[in-house]
Formats: structure tokens, sequence, C-alpha cells
């Protein structure tokens, strides 16, 4: 399955500098207690992990629940200290698995 996301990174960067990344993926996040028309309970199917690594090096991870709205926006900070390929990973139900790859230079 694929998804939409979008992904916010500053690029280049001055080394040291403490910067923001800010991603959105475009999911349903169903948690799975609303009632379909025929009587039956919807299914889960909800995001349950975020991994962001650095040249394999992981930097952020969340374990995301259903307490998550749809399209999940994340953010955190990165300290700038070296240059390198960024890696996105959102994993979730029914197998779900999304990978992003960015370019991340440092000055």
């Amino acid at each position: 399955m694929t998804a939409r996301t979008l992904i916010h990174l500053p690029s280049p960067v001055p080394r040291g500098e403490l910067v923001q990344l800010r991603l959105t993926i475009g999911h349903p996040m169903e948690v799975g207690l609303r009632w379909q028309g025929d009587g039956n309970m919807t299914p889960r199917n909800i995001l349950t992990r975020f991994e962001c690594r650095l040249d394999g090096t992981p930097v952020f991870t969340a374990d995301l629940y259903q307490a998550v709205a749809a399209n999940p926006y994340i953010a955190f900070w990165l300290r700038a200290e070296r240059s390198g390929l960024l890696e996105f990973t959102w994993s979730g139900d029914y197998g779900f698995r999304h990978q992003e790859h960015r370019p991340f230079e440092v000055l």
C-alpha cells in the first residue's frame, strides 16, 4: 500500500544547528470502535510505529496508538552533526509499511 507523505526538512544546515523535521502521512487511523451499516465493527487500521534513521542509525522513534488522529503529524528536533541519508519508516496494522528517503546535508 502506498501512502502520501509531506516531509519538511531544511537543507543544507550549519553543523551543530538544531533543526526541526516535520512529517505528515495520509492514513485513516481507523480505531476499530465504530459500527458499520451492516452491524459489524469497522476493523482497526492504525499506524503503530514511526522510525527515522540517519545512515541506518536510529535518531527518532515513536510508538503510535489509537488516540492518534487521521493523517498523523510528527515533528521532532535533530542536531545537525553530519550529512547522510535520512530514512523515514511508518508501519502499522495489516503489514502496512511505507518508507521515504531524503538527503540531509550539513555544512
